[in-house]
Formats: C-alpha cells, sequence, structure tokens
C-alpha cells in the first residue's frame, strides 16, 4: 500500500471511530488516480468488511443520474427544457391547475417548479408505482408559484422520473440502466433489491440514547421515490460515475454517450441559492458552490441511516466520494469531514464556516417557534443564553408509517449571522455546518425557515 493509500486510510478509520460509524468507503479521484479508504462492517449484526464494491444507498445522490438520463433525452432531442412537463406527462393534475399547466421539465431539475418537498405515500413495489405516485401528487400543495423560487424537492424529480418512463416506454429502472448505467459500466449500481441482496451491501444504523448503533429495518425508501432517491452504488462506480461528469461525455471504453457540451451545461448556474450550505446556486441537479476561491459541483443524499457525498472540482479534475452508514448524525459529519479533508489534503482547498454572531435576546425573540412542512418538523428554542434547533418526522407520520423511520435529530445549537440577510449556521450536532434562512413577509414577519434547502413554514402559536 503506497503512503498516499496509508494516509487516507488512517483518517478514514480515525475518523470513522470518531464518530461511531460502523462503516465506510471513501474515494479519491487526483492526478489521474484513484485512491481508496475503507473501514468497518457493513452490518453490526451481519458484520461483512467493507470493501470497493460494496454497495451503499445512495439516497438524493440518485437525482444526478435522473437529470443526466433526462437531458440524455434532450440531446437526442426527444425532450425540450423550457416545455411543459404535461407535454411528456399529460396526466399531471396539482391542486392548482395553472401551476400544473405551467411547471417545465427545466423546474423540476432546478427545483424551481414551487413543488413540495416530499409526499408520505407509498405507491407499491410494481412497474405501476411511479404512474401511480404521479397521481398523488393531485392532493400535494405547492409552496410557491412555478419559478418564484429555488426549493429542494424529491417531488419533483420523482414527477421528472416519469417522464423518462413515458418517453422512452420503459419503467424508470430500465430507462436509467440503458440510457446509463449500462453505457458507463457501473456494474455495482442497482435500484432492485433483489439484486443488490445478491451481492455485498451495507444496510443503515441509527444511534439510540446507549450510543449504541442499532440495524435500520427499512433499508430504502419505497419504488415511487426511485428517481430522487433509490439508487444502491459503490464507491468505485460513484467514482466512474464522477470521472464521467469531469469528462467530454464519452465512456472509458470511448463511446460517446452525452455531448460534452451537454455536460458542461448541467454545471452552469440556473437560479441563484441563498443561505446555503448545499451550494451558491443549481445547475441542473447539480449544487454549485465556491470553497476557498474554487467552483465544486456535487450532491449529497440520506436515507436511513445511510449517507452519501460526492463532489467534484472540475478545474482540477478531482473528485471524492464518501460512504457511510449510521445516523441520525454520525454518518452525516463524516462525510463532511471526509469531503473537507480531502479537498484540503489534497488540493489545498480550505471549506471554513462563517462565524455566528454573539446571542441577541431581540434576534433570538424573532426566530423561537416552530415550523413544518408536509414531512417534518422544526423546533428553534432559546435557554436565554443561546439559540438551538431540533429537526424530526412528524408524529402523525411516524406513528402512521408501516415501517421503521429514521429518529429524530436532537437539538443543536444554532447562530446568526452577519448581515442583513437573515442566515443562520448549526454550529453543534449531526447538522453543523448546515447554513440556511428565514423568510419574512411584506410586513417583515418571519413566515418561514430555510434547512438544507427545503422550506419549513412557520406554525401559528396556538391562542390561548
Amino acid at each position: 500500500m503506497s503512503d498516499e493509500q496509508d494516509t487516507l486510510s488512517e483518517f478514514v478509520e480515525a475518523t470513522a471511530t470518531k464518530f461511531g460509524v460502523p462503516g465506510v468507503a471513501v474515494g479519491v479521484w487526483v492526478d489521474g488516480r484513484e485512491v481508496y479508504g475503507f473501514h468497518g462492517v457493513t452490518s453490526v449484526e451481519n458484520p461483512l468488511p467493507v470493501d470497493q464494491d460494496t454497495l451503499f444507498v445512495l439516497g438524493s445522490v440518485t437525482k444526478p443520474f435522473t437529470a443526466t438520463a433526462l437531458m440524455r433525452l434532450v440531446a437526442e432531442g426527444r425532450v425540450e427544457l423550457d416545455k411543459p412537463v404535461r407535454r411528456y406527462v399529460p396526466e399531471l393534475v396539482l391542486p392548482d391547475e395553472r401551476a400544473a399547466a405551467e411547471i417545465t421539465v427545466l423546474q423540476l431539475l432546478n427545483h424551481t417548479a414551487g413543488l413540495d418537498w416530499r409526499m408520505s405515500v407509498d405507491t407499491g413495489e410494481g412497474d405501476d408505482a411511479l404512474a401511480a405516485y404521479v397521481a398523488k401528487m393531485s392532493e400535494s400543495e405547492l409552496i410557491a408559484p412555478p419559478g418564484a423560487r429555488a426549493s429542494y424537492s424529491q417531488v419533483g424529480y420523482n414527477l421528472a422520473g416519469r417522464i423518462i418512463e413515458m418517453v422512452t416506454g420503459l419503467t424508470y429502472e430500465q430507462a436509467i440502466a440503458s440510457l446509463l448505467f449500462e453505457p458507463l459500466g457501473l456494474s455495482h449500481t442497482s435500484f432492485a433489491t433483489n439484486d443488490v441482496i445478491t451481492r455485498r451491501f451495507a444496510v443503515g444504523h441509527n444511534v439510540g440514547e446507549d450510543a449504541t448503533p442499532a440495524v435500520a429495518r427499512q433499508w430504502k425508501d419505497s419504488r415511487g421515490n426511485n428517481p430522487g432517491g433509490g439508487c444502491a452504488s459503490s464507491v468505485t462506480d460513484m467514482l466512474r460515475w464522477a470521472r464521467f461528469h469531469l469528462g467530454d461525455g464519452r465512456a472509458q471504453d470511448g463511446a460517446q454517450v452525452l455531448p460534452a457540451e451537454v455536460l458542461q451545461q448541467m454545471q452552469v448556474q440556473t437560479v441563484e441559492l441563498r443561505g446555503s450550505t448545499l451550494g451558491d446556486a443549481f445547475g441542473i441537479c447539480w449544487f454549485l458552490r465556491d470553497v476557498d476561491g474554487v467552483r465544486t459541483v456535487g450532491h449529497g443524499g440520506s436515507a436511513n441511516g445511510q449517507f452519501a457525498e460526492l463532489l467534484i472540482v472540475p478545474e482540477r479534475n478531482f473528485a471524492v466520494v464518501s460512504l457511510s452508514n449510521a445516523g441520525p448524525d454520525g454518518g452525516l459529519a463524516f462525510n463532511q469531514a471526509a469531503v473537507r479533508w480531502a479537498l484540503e489534503h489534497y488540493l489545498g482547498v480550505v471549506d471554513r464556516d462563517p462565524e455566528p454572531l454573539p446571542y441577541d435576546e431581540e434576534q433570538a425573540g424573532e426566530v423561537v417557534g416552530s415550523y413544518a412542512n408536509d414531512m417534518m418538523a422544526l423546533t428553534i428554542a432559546t435557554d436565554g443564553a443561546g439559540l438551538t434547533i431540533a429537526c424530526g418526522i412528524k408524529p402523525e407520520i411516524r406513528a402512521a408509517a408501516d415501517t421503521e423511520l429514521p429518529p429524530d435529530l436532537p437539538p443543536a445549537d444554532l447562530g446568526l449571522l452577519p448581515g442583513d440577510a437573515d442566515e443562520y449556521i448549526v454550529t453543534g450536532g449531526g447538522l453543523k455546518g448546515q447554513r440556511g434562512f428565514f423568510t419574512r413577509d411584506e410586513n417583515g414577519v418571519i413566515t418561514g425557515v430555510d434547512l438544507a434547502g427545503r422550506l419549513f413554514n412557520r406554525v401559528p402559536m396556538a391562542s390561548k
């Protein structure tokens, strides 16, 4: 093993141990070569060593596959980005008919369609799962008019998957395999549980109050959520995928899968993001962010006790992938640390968090309260000396679920940032480093908060 491999492996082992993560895999593409680090096991109950071919659930790192497949259809002239979604999915119905008629394909891909984050529905595992999911969208409220603002939406990406089905005549999973997995040689990437269980794969873990990781019993989300978060892959396949997006649109065997200009188009800003750790802007799917003067392109993902992070630095021909299998916060913290370490160690690029302001009682009084979206609830509280933020699944959603859901995140310290943009940063816990902002109405009253690109509307206080 080379000194470079040793250095990465030592970092991975020490950091995974620090955060209590049972199993991790990290891959780096730098100076034309691959470097890997692994630690731990696939499961605390049925342990196998994590290796370069171990499959992890990618969560939302699936979204770039969906977007890239759609862009291949765009390049072939079968889809147009500026056309209404209804051209391809005529059965689309939303509570707002005007919005249903106006939403474009691009607005799905850059999260400006005004659709909510998620829907709490399970439409089964049949080939009609996506069609049934889209039918349920008639009950999903919009958070904004199409094009009015960027707000991260799983719903939008699942609808994008339905476009792929309608245009190709294949199931979403068959289409992604044909358009991307097969030509790119991604042989350790799959949506099908029956395929994954014949290989070495990681299960999620959630850490309880006794700090012991327990296996998460729901391995992945339902099939209707596949376009937004249902893929499983290995660190080697993810590095191959990253190299494709760093390249000229050719597979490693020389086959032209996409025109180079289409890949580059995906990395060009389409809408600015405000106060987000995830990025300064959206391209087409990708989060775009300047880190220490260097432009990065990336996406993160979370599943039940599993986390994934992919970051690409086009101008340096560099990529890093980090996969981990512990929640509610250990895996997320590990991935952030691994990506930051790789940027600094290999490129000399330092990713620093901004410093929050000292606690101010008047400012705190404005933001304290409860906030919610369709699935999740946030509570911002104060003890008179500082602010905290707690995030969790709504009790009624948890009570109605047929399967185990990820645990809630415990309260973590939060600080407000300088300036007049109403931005904040989480300074502790599993969300450490996450930034967001508060939204005000025309009277200056705070009406919502954005966290991880998702809008949470303020919940009115119950009258006494």
